[in-house]
Order: structure tokens, then C-alpha cells, then sequence
């Protein structure tokens, strides 16, 4: 994962109400969960909940599915999972090795 691509990611669950609906979407598994569903559960309006679901999307965190007449979100675990191997990759990567210390 590029860096702007990180940054852009953790710039849209950087909004508290945005963190809640990718938390809810992703406790929902690869079901996902309605747009109507999450309204009631989060009790956020509905064109605030369109707008911070439509952040997410953009950014690739979240897609949508249309059931029927039902607009369905699911939590991309992808993209998370890319999120979270960047931010773990370079751990300690500047710590000395503490096998090398008491070697010498």
C-alpha cells in the first residue's frame, strides 16, 4: 500500500461517526448490512449517514450492493487488512535486535 493510500484510509476513519458505521460494518461480517439497518442501529440521519458512507467508498473501505430495492454495505476487509500490514510492516525496523546484544 502507497502511502497516500494509507493516509486516505485513516483520513476517512479519522471522523468518529464514520469509525462507528465501519465498526458496525465490520462486526456485521460478509453479510454486511442494509442502509436502513445501519440508520436505525447508529440512529444517524439519512443524509448524513449517505454522506460519511459515500467517504468511505470512495476510499475503497466500504461497498455496496443493490438487493432488490435494498442498498446493502459491506466493510472491505481487503483493504483493511492492507491498512493494517502497512501500519505494522516497518515495526522495530529501527530497534536494535536484542539477539545481537547478547551475542556480543
Amino acid at each position: 500500500m502507497k502511502l497516500d493510500d494509507a493516509s486516505a484510509h485513516l483520513e476517512a476513519l479519522g471522523n468518529p461517526t464514520r469509525l462507528k458505521i465501519y465498526r458496525a460494518l465490520v462486526r456485521a461480517g460478509d453479510a454486511g448490512m442494509p442502509v436502513g439497518r445501519l440508520q436505525d442501529k447508529l440512529k444517524i440521519a439519512p443524509s448524513t449517514l449517505s454522506h460519511h458512507i459515500k467517504t468511505l467508498v470512495v476510499v475503497g473501505l466500504v461497498s455496496q450492493v443493490r438487493e432488490a430495492t435494498t442498498l446493502v454495505c459491506h466493510a472491505n476487509y481487503t483493504v483493511m487488512q492492507e491498512l493494517v500490514d502497512f501500519l505494522v510492516a516497518e515495526c522495530c525496523a529501527d530497534a536494535e535486535c536484542k539477539d545481537a546484544k547478547t551475542a556480543a
